[in-house]
């Protein structure tokens, strides 16, 4: 019995779901120690050896950590709950500026390429041992690569930048390496490293993206694996600025071992260039996506990379989803071909609505960031106050803590909806919810 849940299960696959449906529901908390294996054996009637299975399992799935003689502990962030969990219930009336989204209005519409692109699949349909990767879209991509530097390379086509991101640590990493990772950075990333059995290891951000020295220090402490996001980094917009690639590019190549991977996060949305650090390393991969710009729902992304990390990505590929739809990667043809969005144009309204944010509230002396994008990270003292009163004010934001492993406290606004109209309320409402509480005094 731990506490008031009992662990059961005679088979390492029974065991470890116990412990995993427990941690799921909430009845075994972040950071509560398990029991010995030994004991725990006991307790069950089983081999030690089968608690030591089920144990590995919860590790490598990120669910518990090992701390040698100090035991097994469920991990303070465990895959199984998500950060997904720590969110702002929005009530009715309440503006939400908390959930991320594009500005639909930005969108383009996608019934005229989806129709053009299944009026081709009709004329030629697309059948098993087909060509993965549409050959105008490979055309097209790489010569949005070579535009933007990033390095000759063979092309693969995955569902979404975080698939892309998690076959590729899947095909170099096993459980209990370590990556470095941006924090703050994008909540489902610091989740999914977990959750691969993989540890993460915090790399401090500014506004001109992770910080040389901190990168440094991760990788010579053992981190095999480095995550950046070149721009419009979530949650800081954060963008990868020419000098700072410049630092990045002379740390990299002291750990050539080092897997690079690069999230384009803001690729149809930002006007900063991009200074790709791909090819310093042995391996490397470079992801870009389709859903920021073109709408969340087109779960489609480009990754190039070294050879061998794109060749095991599509083998393992192959042996699961087989490709990603050739519907949608014409219909993502024809959208690039029509030239379905303006990317100046977008980015000039996100940057009007983030640069009005920001100046309002540097006039309430607030201070807020947000390089590129369509989010603004505002440093607080008291993260679960701000969110608190702002909610009170009728505005939801996204609690800092969906994003941080280490880094002070802040919350993420979105601003690709803000009005003008609406910008001074909510500098006033946030400036407000950072001021300190009155003092009381009683008689």
């Amino acid at each position: 019995m731990l506490g008031e849940y009992p662990i059961s299960g005679r088979r390492a696959a029974d065991i470890s779901a116990s412990v995993e449906r427990a941690v799921g529901t909430g009845a075994l908390q972040p950071g509560q120690l398990l029991p010995p294996m030994r004991e725990l054996a006991e307790r069950l009637g089983v081999n030690p050896n089968t608690v030591a299975a089920a144990y590995r399992t919860l590790r490598e799935r990120g669910v518990i950590e090992t701390g040698g003689r100090r035991g097994s502990r469920v991990r303070s962030a465990p895959a199984t709950t998500g950060r997904d969990h720590i969110r702002v219930d929005v009530p009715e009336g309440v503006r939400n500026v908390a959930n991320g989204d594009p500005d639909t209005a930005l969108l383009p519409p996608l019934a005229a390429a989806f129709a053009a692109a299944a009026a081709e699949g009709d004329r030629a349909p697309v059948l098993y041992g087909h060509d993965p990767l549409d050959p105008e879209l490979a055309r097209l991509t790489r010569a949005g690569f070579d535009a933007d530097g990033v390095p000759d390379g063979p092309l693969a086509v995955v569902s979404g930048a975080l698939d892309g991101v998690e076959r590729v640590l899947a095909a170099h990493l096993k459980p209990g390496d370590a990556v470095a990772v941006e924090d703050p950075g994008w909540g489902r990333t610091l989740d999914l490293v977990p959750a691969l059995g993989l540890r993460t290891v915090p790399v401090g951000v500014d506004d001109e993206g992770p910080r040389a020295d901190d990168v440094r220090r991760a990788l010579a402490a053992g981190a095999r694996a480095l995550i950046v996001t070149g721009r419009a980094q979530n949650p800081t917009g954060a963008a990868v600025s020419a000098t700072r690639a410049r630092a990045l590019r002379s740390v990299l190549p002291e750990y050539p071992e080092t897997l690079l991977i690069e999230d384009d996060h803001g690729h149809g949305i930002v006007d900063v260039p991009l200074h790709p650090l791909a090819g310093v390393t042995r391996h490397w991969a470079f992801v870009r996506s389709a859903a920021k710009a073109y709408g969340p729902d087109l779960r489609l992304a480009l990754l190039t990379g070294d050879g061998v990390t794109v060749d095991r990505v599509r083998g393992r590929q192959r042996l699961g989803p087989g490709w990603v739809s050739l519907l949608m990667q014409r219909a993502l043809v024809r959208l690039w071909a029509d030239g379905a969005v303006d990317t100046r144009v977008v980015a000039a309204t996100y940057g009007r609505r983030r640069d009005a944010l920001i100046g309002a509230l540097d006039r309430r002396g607030v201070a807020a960031h947000g390089r590129s994008g369509m989010n603004v990270w505002v440093p607080v003292p008291d993260e679960t106050g701000a969110v608190a009163r702002l909610l009170h004010a009728g505005w939801a934001v996204a609690p800092g803590a969906r994003f941080r492993l280490s880094a002070p406290p802040g919350v993420r606004v979105t601003v690709s909806t803000l009005t003008e109209d609406e910008t001074e309320a909510l500098a006033d409402a946030i400036a407000s919810a950072l001021r300190p509480s009155p003092a009381r005094s009683y008689v």
